[in-house]
């Protein structure tokens, strides 16, 4: 497939005033706790702003999280569009194998529209009762855990609700979610690569799991933008553009307006209302803002958990930034902007390239978990440091398999496999060996100590990864054929 890049333009072209992104980068590198990896910002149709921080790249996907709850409304619309769903079918219609064992009233009167919308009237996510009930089938799951209000009547950000939309489609279609949209809205909009987690029995998980690229998301909030028109196609039918991007549900009713933050707003299908337009955002600092009223789109991926600090930036500082006109005499400002962009990048963590003493008694040198475990990743065993001509590398072990980390005198050494990582760091003092693990296709970073004294190491994740599963496969799952 041939894809086309995305419209470009100076952002004064499209009346985005440079100063106002400028205020945003400097916002975003400079709050507590943001680890900005990527922005893009699309105005009347046109990239004016991208910029990925070192060493985070374009072509890279990552792991989206609940921004993939956007993807799976999307193709429940296709689906319905096709006569494949009806919205207002009970949920247990489409599983008649489930039809003896759930006996709630309620449970049996929840609809597809009710687990698109958040609104099954559990007062709280049932992820861990549902998984508990069965962990094989979180569709399952959800129906025999008991709604405690009427379906339609209050919210809860219920992962296994979008699971079991997402199930609901890969039945009717016989497809895999990807399988699914390929054709339909992934091959029309030039979104190339993208993956999804699956669960035991293989169906991709829908409500997370989904890893793409910065510009799929952008992409993606393009064609809701404009009512699901692409390149002159309506690909996703326009009556379910302003259907899973009106309010369905009410997030928090018994605040006043001055009160609300951007999760108060109400809920779509598989959107949010927010302050300004609405959303697609996952865990961590993915978001898709569509932006009608200044129309414009803004994709950012990050790691973060203070997730309303990121809006609250692009409120204060972007938003100001739109203007209704073209703005003349911005050549230089432009420029700037452009190559600002071309040179983000994180701080690596700090640490000398070589021991500042005896490098003879780190070369070799076995680590073994402080404390006999490590919390981060139970399957770490032991960790080597090794060297060579073009630097160090501490092999980590888990559950048997070894996974080498490459550093050296660069701020930040990337190697692809077998696990895409990104390592900075040195020695501290001359007896610790601290490193920062930037694991590229998920938010995270890992952060290992390796005291020489002690031949120990402990490990921590920055922010926790929200799937189980090991080190090694913090990754975006491969491609099906």
């Amino acid at each position: 497939m041939t894809v086309r890049p995305l419209p470009e333009s100076s952002p004064a072209a499209q009346g985005v005033d440079a100063a106002g992104v400028h205020a945003l980068l400097d916002a975003l590198e400079a709050a507590p706790g943001v680890a900005p990896h990527s922005l893009m910002i699309l105005r009347h149709d046109h990239v004016v702003a991208a910029g990925w921080w070192a060493p985070y790249t374009p072509d890279r996907p990552q792991l989206l999280y609940s921004i993939s709850k956007s993807f799976t409304g999307t193709a429940a619309g296709l689906a319905r569009a096709e006569g494949l769903i009806d919205l207002d079918a009970p949920v247990i219609s489409y599983f008649p194998e489930f039809e003896a064992e759930i006996t709630d009233p309620r449970s049996r009167a929840t609809l597809v529209r009710h687990v698109a919308s958040m609104a099954t009237g559990h007062t709280a996510d049932t992820f861990d009762r549902a998984h508990a009930l069965d962990p094989g089938d979180l569709a399952r799951g959800l129906l025999l855990v008991p709604p405690e209000r009427d379906p339609g009547t209050v919210f809860a950000y219920n992962n296994p609700a979008t699971f079991a939309l997402a199930a609901i489609v890969q039945r009717v279609t016989g497809q895999l979610l990807t399988d699914y949209l390929r054709p339909r809205l992934f091959e029309p909009l030039g979104i190339t690569g993208a993956t999804w987690l699956h669960d035991r029995a293989g169906r991709e998980l829908g409500f997370s799991g989904l890893h793409a690229t910065t510009d799929a998301v952008a992409r993606l909030g393009q064609l809701y933008l404009r009512h699901g028109r692409w390149e002159g196609r309506q690909v996703l039918p326009e009556e379910w553009v302003a259907e899973a991007t009106r309010t369905h549900i009410a997030t928090a009713p018994g605040l006043r307006d001055e009160e609300r933050e951007d999760w108060d707003r109400g809920y779509g299908f598989q959107f949010w209302k927010s302050r300004h337009g609405y959303r697609g955002d996952g865990a961590y600092g993915q978001f898709c803002l569509v932006l009608p009223e200044h129309d414009a789109v803004v994709a950012i991926t990050s790691e973060t958990e203070g997730m309303q600090t990121v809006l609250d930036a692009v409120w204060e500082h972007l938003l100001p930034a739109f203007w209704p006109a073209p703005l003349p005499g911005r050549e230089e400002a432009d420029t700037a902007l452009r190559e600002r962009l071309a040179r983000l990048a994180l701080p690596a963590a700090p640490g000398k390239p070589a021991p500042p003493e005896d490098a003879g008694a780190w070369t070799g040198a076995v680590f073994t978990p402080y404390e006999g475990t490590c919390a981060a990743a139970p399957g770490l065993s032991e960790a080597e440091l090794t060297a060579d001509a073009d630097g160090w590398t501490l092999t980590l072990t888990e559950d048997g398999h070894r996974l080498p980390l490459r550093f050296g005198p660069d701020d930040w050494t990337v190697t692809g496999e077998p696990l895409p990582v990104a390592v900075s760091g040195g020695w501290t003092d001359a007896g610790t060996l601290t490193l920062d693990v930037a694991v590229l296709e998920t938010p995270h970073r890992l952060e290992i100590a390796c005291s020489l004294p002690g031949r120990t190491f402990a490990a921590r994740w920055r922010t926790f990864p929200l799937h189980p599963g090991p080190l090694r496969k913090r990754r975006a799952p491969r491609p099906s054929a």
